[in-house]
């Protein structure tokens, strides 16, 4: 085994993506634990583990938010947010994290919202006496709440991993989703008193009938989404297909949608849904041989032994993901920690459903966080900002995503009430 973690180590130093650094040593490993006859199976089970009809969902929710980034959508939702909270202090801080609120409810992606508000919001902040860092740093830390309003690509994966209802995570997901705006709000709203941020004049208050009007039908989407799939009309995945009608039309009425675009965006959805499914691939191979070594067993065994049951498992829980999420991407954290840590959590009787809202929450925080924060990198690209810098002025919205984290762990019917009050199990 020691020639395995070598070979791990040199795929790792050589800047081997993660995906076949994963798969060759999984394959690898096989071979030293003993059991090269299991690797004739491998097919069979990479196809088990992506033959979910939940994982359909994916690509097409990606697609919408690729549809919605393209065609006007943001300057819309912008407008509206500015009509409602611009005129409050520290104004353009709470139309951000509005944005970003608006944004969750369609695109599903932390990173997609990230890159779509920075190129509108940051320099509008600038120019109104706003520090390029602050500015920069609620960008960030809002865009954080794309992947916790549903639609959400991690709940639809966490979902796909563990058999967890993807409806009943998209449910669940609300009242947290809101609670980590209010939370962003406060914080915002402390800073500016405390900075003296500038308030929006009349001047740059857009009339609130005209721009609700013009927003209203990108804010229909989320609306749809929800509705169909909570009153039962349709599976997560039918509602993914109808956002996708849905954005094509907003598009259409919004004067964006072109041909031209349409491939675009399709494009982009076929690239980023390929580099995920390859990294459930390569995940799948590793799960298997964890299964055959019974890893997960010697985990529990080891977890009971230690005395790490009920509050003090959820603590190990949440300090080993937020450590993951500093130094891996989400999808990958996500496939390759779940099936190790999941199993024990749900034996000692933790809802599925509150896990998944847990798990999915934690590892966001990790887009924010140095090293490897990848919204992070993508705002201080965009706005050409120092990334260590950026990261400084993230802390403090990062302590409050930290205890919003903690709030809702040990809080679990924050994220169960309304699954249970719409009838889903989530024991």
């Amino acid at each position: 085994m020691a020639y395995v973690i070598a070979a791990f180590m040199v795929f790792l130093a050589t800047g081997t993506a993660f995906a076949y650094l994963m798969g060759a040593t999984a394959i690898l490993a096989f071979i030293a634990a003993g059991y090269p006859q299991y690797l004739a199976i491998v097919p069979q089970r990479i196809f088990s583990q992506l033959d979910v009809f939940a994982f359909m969902a994916m690509p097409l929710f990606i697609l919408t938010g690729e549809l919605m980034n393209r065609t006007g959508v943001t300057r819309a939702l912008i407008d509206f947010a500015m009509a409602l909270l611009g005129r409050l202090k520290g104004g353009l801080g709470h139309v951000n994290i509005m944005t970003s609120l608006f944004f969750s409810g369609i695109s599903g992606s932390a990173v997609a919202d990230a890159a779509a508000v920075s190129n509108t919001l940051i320099p509008a902040m600038r120019e109104r006496g706003y520090s390029p860092y602050y500015a920069g740093a609620i960008t960030a830390a809002s865009s954080m709440i794309g992947p916790i309003i549903p639609p959400s690509i991690i709940m639809i994966i966490y979902g796909g991993l563990t058999g967890t209802s993807v409806a009943a995570l998209f449910v669940a997901g609300i009242l947290p989703g809101l609670l980590l705006a209010s939370m962003l709000f406060g914080m915002n709203g402390w800073l500016a008193r405390r900075q003296d941020h500038p308030g929006g004049s009349a001047l740059d208050i857009p009339p609130l009938r005209a721009s609700f009007l013009r927003a209203a039908p990108a804010l229909a989407i989320p609306i749809i989404i929800l509705g169909s799939i909570v009153f039962g009309l349709t599976t997560p995945t039918e509602g993914a297909a109808l956002a996708v009608v849905a954005a094509i039309l907003v598009g259409r009425f919004l004067g964006g949608m072109t041909s031209k675009l349409f491939y675009e965006a399709a494009e982009a959805t076929a690239r980023l849904t390929g580099a995920i499914f390859i990294i459930l691939c390569a995940i799948a191979v590793l799960s298997y041989l964890a299964g055959l070594l019974g890893w997960p067993q010697l985990l529990s065994g080891w977890v009971e032994s230690a005395g790490l049951t009920g509050t003090r498992y959820l603590i190990l829980l949440i300090a080993v993901l937020l450590i993951a999420g500093m130094f891996m991407d989400t999808p990958v954290a996500l496939t390759l920690l779940v099936p190790l840590l999941a199993p024990t959590a749900l034996l000692q009787g933790i809802s599925p459903v509150h896990l998944g809202i847990v798990v999915c929450f934690n590892l966001c925080i990790g887009l924010i966080t140095p090293p490897l924060g990848k919204c992070l990198i993508v705002v201080a690209a965009i706005a050409k900002l120092n990334y260590w810098r950026l990261a400084l002025a993230t802390l403090p919205f990062i302590a409050v995503q930290i205890v919003t984290l903690l709030i809702i762990a040990f809080f679990p019917e924050i994220s169960l009430i309304l699954p249970r009050i719409f009838g889903f199990k989530v024991d």
